[in-house]
């Protein structure tokens, strides 16, 4: 019996390349082929039925691209698309010769697949995929389930995603992967010297805190990732217009990214010592909120002059910053939606990362290539740096003119690095305001996939 009984084949047809349909394909159903107009352009879907009624084959249109400039991530519309079932792939001359493309079309699978259905129940079952062969099940779930992982938490409403529940959420995956959680909470931050994260969250009625948590050998490279747990951004006393604030559920999509990358790296048992920083916060608006032109002290015991309210993630980032900091990890990478500017310069798809680190840049451009997950270098130009300068304060954590916001927000949080061996900010926007192949609309977990592929070939067993 064929290892795909009662499994659907899934054909890969290229347009402009002689007939359509395959040979394996009966004379009937090439018939219905040609009926149908089928015209094997990207992202094209026939559904060819049997005898019986019931569906013999799929047909998907890959388009005229070749292999190296077409997306390998398109067999991601399918789940969306097809009827409930079991299907497999059925040819795989696309990716001859090229493993990585076979897998990511399986992983675009199992991201296309997903939907957030917390508060809503969905009629249709999502379709089954068996196994291709010679793909790693395990790499693709660990990936799939910490991307997912991260889509998740940024998709649930600020009102069930407070500094309370990313705390429960955070301390479930440090049980999973038997790790060690630290939680300092409320006034204890300021007896333990995070200021700015407790002036930043002490408006809410929600206790701002600090999640520390430790995993792995002592003796393993040290690799700290910091996330912006902002769970609710309503811009403080520089209040949001409304329109600005209606996706404001995702300012912690820079903790959920660093939660995601987080249980991939503990999944996969990489070999370095993980320690993970989320200052979880709510900037609301109160009597005890913090004020424009009042002066902070830092961590680091940096003093700094607050521009705008609403640039509240940098704050709450330089203190967890300057706290990994000390510990002189090996990498520290920090992940944050943390400007508009980001998205004004590269749209919402291509999140801009930066680092003074030439060979950590050109390797993480290289694995946004090779895991099909966009990123783009941007500079850390010094020149910019005197527009943070302050006449009462040793910074102002937002630029005079306007201008280059997410650069200078970038070289802001470089101040609070000193001791790290090689550190990356990702200023991600952590959503997708359509549905693509393999990224459907909602909370996006971005980058997380290429910064694993670079610690995971950095960093061997």
């Amino acid at each position: 019996m064929s290892e795909y009984a009662n499994s659907t084949p899934i054909y890969f047809v290229q347009a402009g390349h002689g007939s359509l349909a395959p040979k394996a394909l009966t004379a009937a159903s090439t018939q219905w082929v040609e009926t149908t107009g089928f015209s094997g352009k990207e992202g094209e879907i026939c559904l060819i039925p049997g005898m019986d009624g019931d569906l013999q084959a799929v047909l998907f249109g890959l388009g005229e691209k070749d292999k190296v400039s077409r997306s390998p991530f398109l067999s991601g519309l399918l789940p969306i698309q097809l009827p409930s079932g079991r299907y497999h792939f059925a040819s795989v001359e696309p990716f001859e010769d090229d493993p990585q493309a076979l897998f990511l079309a399986t992983l675009a699978w199992y991201l296309g697949a997903y939907r957030f259905d917390r508060y809503k129940e969905y009629a249709k079952q999502i379709p089954e995929l068996d196994w291709p062969e010679g793909v790693d099940r395990d790499e693709v779930l660990l990936q799939a389930k910490g991307s997912n992982l991260a889509r998740d938490l940024i998709n649930i409403p600020a009102n069930d995603m407070g500094p309370d529940e990313l705390e429960a959420v955070t301390s479930g995956l440090v049980d999973t992967h038997g790790a060690s959680l630290t939680v300092t909470k409320g006034n204890k931050l300021l007896e333990s010297n995070f200021p700015m994260i407790h002036a930043v969250g002490k408006g809410s009625n929600r206790e701002p805190r600090l999640l520390d948590f430790v995993w792995g050998s002592e003796s393993d490279p040290k690799v700290t990732l910091v996330g912006k747990g902002v769970c609710f951004d309503t811009g403080g006393l520089d209040l949001k217009p409304a329109a600005a604030m209606g996706l404001m559920k995702k300012d912690m999509g820079g903790a959920a990214c660093v939660l995601g990358l987080a249980s991939m790296i503990m999944t996969a048992k990489l070999p370095v010592r993980l320690r993970v920083l989320i200052p979880a916060v709510e900037n609301s608006v109160s009597a005890d909120s913090f004020r424009p032109g009042d002066v902070l002290q830092s961590h680091k015991g940096l003093t700094v002059e607050i521009g705008n309210t609403d640039a509240e993630g940098r704050l709450v980032l330089a203190d967890a910053l300057a706290l990994g900091d000390e510990e002189a990890p090996e990498l520290m990478i920090d992940m944050a939606t943390l400007t508009g500017a980001a998205r004004v310069a590269l749209g919402p798809d291509l999140p801009p990362f930066y680092s003074d680190d030439k060979a950590l840049v050109t390797d993480l451009a290289e694995q946004g290539q090779t895991q099909w997950d966009p990123l783009w270098n941007m500079p850390l130009w010094n020149a910019y740096d005197a527009d943070l300068s302050s006449d009462i304060a040793d910074v102002n954590h937002i630029s005079s003119g306007g201008f280059a916001g997410s650069i200078t927000a970038a070289l802001f949080l470089r101040r609070f690095v000193a001791k790290t061996k090689s550190w990356a900010h990702f200023d991600v926007y952590g959503w997708a305001p359509k549905a693509q192949a393999g990224r459907p609309k909602g909370g996006e977990a971005q980058a997380i996939r290429a910064i694993y592929g670079y610690l995971s070939q950095r960093y061997t067993k």
